[in-house]
């Protein structure tokens, strides 16, 4: 069979050098997808090259910022219009409900909106030298060749994080989406194409991590690489960029604490209890995996959770009747269900779940909503992030306790607060080491607000102004206007 032209290297769609390709298949049945190209570390390192050649000698880095912003405005405007389109590629490729697909174009063309108004809004900053004969002030370059990997939880969304911003910037930039789940990343390059990006500026490379992702934090004509995934492939990359002293940005995840206070909304706190915890099966970075209960209303609150994550409709990308769909592989609904066993070995009390989809749903990869109870510090389900449909329960007594309890994690991503006293819950937000907050809500996030964590859920920030940030440089110009000998050195 011909290897298939779906990388995008240097203005053109190419097959992979060797000719291999890889076939996607949907997490909810099976099903086959598409055949894509298996790219090899020459064609990272081609499409690197391009990249080089089109910030070191192409136009983009000194088109005026304004119009880069129009380009990015113009994104949104295609994703918006080929929404159906770009929503069910990533639906058969991830197995996630089709309607979560359409919210996540929402939410992608949305960022690029951002960033294509923020383009031109930041001219730099005059400094007070305090010499009226000096002119002294700060810009903010591009940074260079961007190398941008991509999960596959959120394949398109995640993505537009990182090319949104090193466009606005004026970088040129490789990227590499999960080999699980390319197609919207191909869509996006096929977008940009059309809109007549320089060739070179934006290039896309598929294929397996260690092949074609390894040489874009290697490399040394790669200036930065981000990358969103898991822990220790994020400590590989941060190892290898070390090499060349390239900057970094990792989000590696969470163990996300959403604590539940006696006196918080009941109804309210519950319902974004499971929203926190099931939502794409529990795939998701922020999800609110360690449920910490104050324990004059643990066993109610808990019961009740159970009650409802039973009647959660487990079901295919477009069964309309399905309230959640499958994880990503077998591979990993078998990393899920092992965590769960060791759990319960270790002592957390199984109270529904714990189990692979069964009758219709056998051909996929479905794992029941599952609630732990009875679980503690040190526990290896509380520790590691499962990234799976499971919750575990915690409780405590006092605010201080909660807060310990919501700090003890190796990670900090995010994390949920559940209180009706005003005072207590920004106490408790300011007093907890996670990156994003939530205060009687769960999962909202906004392009203009910084998203990234402390400890080990990674460095940097994306969105926001300093997502944009991440992706310039600041040079000091400092500009003598009465030039004069200085005398330092006088003559003998």
């Amino acid at each position: 069979m011909t290897a298939p032209a779906s990388m995008f290297i240097d203005g053109r769609w190419v097959p992979s050098s060797s000719g291999n390709t890889r076939d996607i298949h949907c997490p909810a049945d099976g099903s086959f997808v598409a055949t894509v190209s298996e790219g090899t570390s020459a064609d990272a390192e081609a499409a690197i090259a391009a990249a080089r050649r089109a910030f070191d000698d192409g136009p983009w880095r000194a088109v005026p910022t304004s119009q880069r912003g129009d380009l990015l405005l113009a994104v949104a405007r295609e994703i918006r219009a080929r929404k159906a389109e770009f929503a069910r590629a990533e639906t058969l490729d991830t197995g996630k409900r089709l309607v979560e697909s359409e919210i996540d174009m929402e939410d992608i063309a949305n960022c690029f909106d951002y960033f294509g108004k923020l383009a031109g809004q930041d001219a730099g900053r005059i400094v007070d030298a305090g010499d009226p004969n000096v002119v002294s002030r700060i810009v903010y370059e591009p940074i260079g060749v961007c190398g941008l990997i991509g999960p596959w939880n959120y394949p398109l969304l995640q993505v537009a994080w990182k090319v949104a911003p090193a466009l606005a910037a004026g970088n040129t930039f490789v990227l590499k989406p999960s080999e699980l789940s390319p197609h919207t990343a191909m869509l996006l390059m096929d977008v940009l194409h059309s809109l007549d990006l320089p060739a070179g500026v934006g290039n896309l490379v598929l294929g397996a991590g260690a092949e074609v992702g390894a040489p874009l934090s290697g490399h040394p004509d790669v200036d930065l690489v981000s990358f969103t995934g898991g822990l220790e492939t994020g400590k590989v990359i941060a190892a290898s960029a070390a090499g060349t002293v390239k900057k970094v940005a990792l989000e590696l995840g969470g163990k996300n604490p959403n604590i539940i206070f006696a006196d918080a909304d009941f109804d309210a706190a519950l319902d974004n209890a499971l929203n926190g915890a099931f939502v794409h099966s529990g795939q998701v970075c922020s999800a609110g995996a360690r449920l910490i209960v104050e324990e004059s209303i643990r066993d109610r609150f808990v019961d009740e959770l159970v009650r409802r994550a039973k009647k959660i409709r487990l079901g295919g990308p477009f069964d309309t009747d399905a309230e959640t769909g499958p994880l990503i592989s077998a591979a990993h609904r078998d990393k899920v269900h092992k965590y769960v066993q060791d759990g319960i070995a270790e002592g957390a009390v199984l109270r529904c779940g714990g189990a692979f989809g069964a009758g219709d749903l056998e051909s996929g990869y479905y794992y029941e909503p599952t609630v732990l109870d009875n679980a503690r510090s040190g526990m290896s389900i509380v520790v590691e992030e499962a990234f799976g449909p499971v919750v575990t329960v915690e409780s405590f007594t006092t605010e201080d306790e909660a807060v310990a309890i919501g700090n003890d994690t190796r990670y900090g991503l995010a994390g949920g607060v559940w209180t009706q006293d005003a005072g207590k819950g920004q106490r408790v937000a300011g007093r907890l080491r996670h990156g994003t907050i939530w205060i009687n809500d769960f999962h909202p996030y906004l392009p203009q607000a910084e998203w990234g964590g402390f400890g080990l859920s990674g460095v940097g920030r994306e969105l926001g102004p300093t997502g944009l940030a991440e992706y310039q440089e600041a040079k000091h110009i400092y500009q003598n206007l009465t030039p004069a000998v200085t005398g330092w050195f006088p003559e003998h």
